[in-house]
Order: C-alpha cells, then sequence, then structure tokens
C-alpha cells in the first residue's frame, strides 16, 4: 500500500475529480426535483415565476459553491463545516452543526428518501415487496459497501449517478420534445385570487432552496479527494452549474408538457409527464427513476455524512469508537454503521417526516456561519501579509456578503412561513450543548492523564 495514499486521519485517497463532480451532483440532486417543481408551481401562478425561483436558488447555490470552494482550498480535511466552524468559531460551534447534521440533517434526509424509495420498488414489483425489509436491506448494503473502502463507496455512488442523470435527462427531452405543448401561460384564476404575492415567492423558495441542498456534502470527504485544494474545488463549481441547468430544463419541461395550472395541482407531475409521452407504461418510468435517483442519493449520502462524525469523535467531542478506522478498507466504519442504524431508526419509526420540517432554518443558519468563516480568514491572511495560496472566490468580499445575505434571508422567510418549526428546529441543536460540554470535560481529563 502506498502510504502517500493515506491521509492524516488513517482515511485512504481514492477520489479523483471526475468522482468528484459525480460527488457533488449526487449530493444535490435527490428525489426533490421530481416533486418540488409542482410545490413550488402550488404557490405560484405565472411560469416566469416559478423558473425565477428556480433560478434564484441556483444563483444562491452558485454563491455557497464559490465560498465553498475556496474553504476546501484553505481546509482541504475531512469533515467539511465542521471543520471551518471549529477552526473559526470554536469546537462548540462545530459539534453544534455535526450534531444537527446527525440527529436531524443528514439521517433525516436519508430516511425519508430511503422510504421514498422503498414505496417506488414497490410499485416496480407490484406490491409484493415489505417496505420495511427494503429499508433494512437497502440501508444495510449501502452501509456494507461504503464500509469496504472510499473507492468502493465512491464508485457505486459514481455508477448511479451517471444512471441518474441520464434518467432526468430522459425526462427533460420527453417534456420539451415528445409531449405537446401546453404552454407558458400564466394561472389567471389563481393569480386573481392570490393576496399576498411576495410571501407566497419567499415560501415558494422553501422546497427550492431544499432542493439546490447538498452540493456542501462533497467538503466532508476534503482529505479523500485527490488535490482536494485543486480538485474539489473545481468540482463545486462543475457540479453545481450542471444541477442549476438540469433543475431549470425540468422546470421548462414540466411547464411546457402541463401548464403552471396543471403542474400546480398535480401530485406526481413527472409521472405526468411521461404518460403524456408513453402512455400507460409513464407511471412505471416514472417510479423506476424516482427509485433510481434515491438509491443514488443515498449512496452519496452514505459515503459523506459518516467523515463529519468521524472528525467530531478524533477531535474527543464524539463517542470514542466513532473514530476507528478499518485496519483492511481504511475506512470509519463505525461512523458508516451508526449513519445507517440511525437513518433506519427514523425511517422505520416514521418520525423522519416531521423532522424535515425543521431542516431548513438550521441548515441555511449553518451555510451562513459557514460562509462568515471566509471574511475571518481573508482577515487574518491580510494581517500576516499572505494570500490565499490557492483558489480565491470570485468577487469577494460581494458574492460571499451576498450568500450570508441570502442565507439570512432564507433563514427568516423559514420562522415567516414555519415558525414552529424553525423554532424546535433550533431548540435540537441547542440541547446538543450538554453533550458538548460532556464531551468536551472528557477530553481534558483525557488530556491530562496523558
Amino acid at each position: 500500500m502506498d502510504r502517500n495514499d493515506i491521509t492524516a486521519e488513517g482515511l485512504r485517497v481514492g477520489i479523483g475529480f471526475p468522482s468528484a463532480v459525480l460527488l457533488v451532483m449526487g449530493g444535490i440532486i435527490g428525489v426533490g426535483i421530481f416533486v418540488n417543481p409542482a410545490v413550488v408551481a402550488r404557490g405560484l401562478t405565472s411560469p416566469l415565476l416559478v423558473l425565477a425561483a428556480w433560478g434564484a436558488g441556483g444563483l444562491i447555490a452558485l454563491l455557497g459553491a464559490f465560498v465553498y470552494a475556496e474553504l476546501a482550498a484553505r481546509m482541504p480535511s475531512t469533515g467539511g463545516e465542521y471543520v471551518y466552524l471549529r477552526d473559526t468559531f470554536g469546537p462548540l460551534v462545530g459539534f453544534l452543526f455535526g450534531w444537527t447534521t446527525l440527529l436531524v440533517v443528514q439521517a433525516g434526509g436519508m430516511a425519508a428518501v430511503t422510504i421514498v424509495f422503498a414505496r417506488n420498488l414497490n410499485v416496480l414489483a407490484s406490491g409484493a415487496l415489505p417496505e420495511r425489509a427494503v429499508v433494512v436491506v437497502t440501508l444495510a448494503a449501502l452501509a456494507g459497501i461504503n464500509c469496504l473502502g472510499v473507492k468502493s463507496g465512491n464508485g457505486v455512488q459514481g455508477f448511479l449517478g451517471a444512471l441518474k442523470v441520464g434518467a432526468i435527462t430522459a425526462l427533460i427531452l420527453a417534456g420539451l420534445f415528445i409531449v405537446p405543448q401546453v404552454g407558458f401561460r400564466p394561472d389567471e384564476a389563481r393569480a386573481a385570487a392570490s393576496t399576498d404575492p411576495l410571501k407566497a415567492f419567499g415560501a415558494a423558495m422553501i422546497p427550492v432552496v431544499f432542493s439546490y441542498g447538498g452540493w456542501q456534502t462533497a467538503n466532508y470527504v476534503a482529505g479523500e479527494i485527490r488535490d482536494p485544494a485543486r480538485n474539489l474545488a473545481r468540482a463545486l463549481l462543475v457540479g453545481v452549474i450542471a444541477v442549476i441547468s438540469i433543475y431549470l430544463l425540468v422546470n421548462i419541461a414540466c411547464l411546457r408538457a402541463l401548464g403552471v395550472g396543471e403542474l400546480g395541482r398535480t401530485l406526481t407531475p413527472v409521472s405526468d409527464v411521461l404518460q403524456k409521452a408513453t402512455g400507460p407504461v409513464g407511471a412505471g418510468l416514472a417510479a423506476s427513476a424516482i427509485a433510481l435517483s434515491a438509491i443514488a442519493y443515498l449512496s452519496q449520502a452514505m459515503l459523506t455524512g459518516p467523515r463529519v462524525y468521524f472528525a467530531m469523535a478524533r477531535d474527543g467531542l464524539f463517542f470514542r469508537q466513532v473514530a476507528q478506522v478499518s485496519d483492511g478498507s481504511r475506512a470509519p466504519v463505525i461512523a458508516i454503521v451508526l449513519q445507517a442504524v440511525w437513518t433506519g431508526f427514523l425511517a422505520l419509526s416514521g418520525s423522519y417526516d416531521q423532522i424535515l420540517s425543521y431542516v431548513t432554518a438550521m441548515n441555511f443558519l449553518f451555510f451562513g456561519l459557514s460562509a462568515a468563516c471566509l471574511f475571518v480568514h481573508r482577515r487574518r491572511d491580510a494581517a500576516a501579509g499572505q494570500g490565499s495560496g490557492g483558489y480565491e472566490a470570485p468577487f469577494h468580499p460581494w458574492t460571499t456578503g451576498l450568500f450570508v445575505l441570502a442565507c439570512l434571508s432564507i433563514v427568516g422567510v423559514s420562522f415567516w412561513a414555519y415558525p414552529v418549526n424553525s423554532l424546535v428546529g433550533y431548540g435540537i441543536a441547542a440541547l446538543g450543548i450538554p453533550p458538548y460540554l460532556y464531551w468536551r470535560a472528557q477530553a481534558r481529563r483525557t488530556a491530562k492523564a496523558s
């Protein structure tokens, strides 16, 4: 084994640039794009407003990619935002990010997607599969693949990610070129009944930014990417731009095939488009596309999420066993198993549904704080008379400041539209303070003893 392929944490370097691009795209494209075009159109009455919302969400994601690309170049360590927040604002802020990532953000999202996968797979099997068994087998299989090592886990997620992009491309082509055009006319009846268009647009942005979330998860495995200062920075930009293009084309295809009124009324936009294009087999094709997208997302999430808890455990801020690395595969196997078990518990208990409603306000608070890290590091460099020595976010501080402002605006909109859920989300984050104090004290005692 080449020791140059082993990181300081004991993990194996095994992800190149093309795989990193698919990793970024795989973290963003889940099952939301198959449902959320209808959710967004439900609150908006004009095709232009629908596309403006998706365009605005894409711009926010791109601004975030600028920032995270520079953060990755500056701190190419396993753990992503946990590392940035820890090294900039202290271990408590980093821990609270990791705490909410495990309890709510990562596991809750994965649990919901696992259920979606099981249900759509069952549609294809004509109801012959027990969904709970599918959930368990799916999570166990993905955990096992990732425990074999980063090359195994990344290889599977890259293959599934490429198939997922192919399936979405087929949907786009069907909506643009096969289905007869309905048009891009506004829904005048709903427009006349609308009383607060600004609030409607703000509420529509919640599912949009949720659909664009996930690009940052590639940073969690920065230490396992070859030349991360260069390859991860480029992969973030290429991957996010590719997803923006895909999302806008999906919405144009849906609007062209269904119109904004019908799109806002349906619960199954992808199935509706494919049924218009292919007839009765459309429902099966939609179920296949959604199941494929779900399993591809789960594969990426099982690879990236555990690295956050692994980094926390290495700092003594989590169970010590979670920092263990397999001698053979060089994978954080305990962290991977923890992710699978907690995700399975949420999926089987059904509690993921409520948890997901808490995510947006917390997610964008940590996005904004992570972006603010760049101001701190740029100021430190200036004081020391140093440059970044690598990729720099273009038009900083304007682009970085705009991203921070966008994150704060989304947090504000979340409280405006969903005040109770947002407060519960921050309550979950605050519950992490006592465990942090305990593990912090334990780490200090261990340090003194040694």
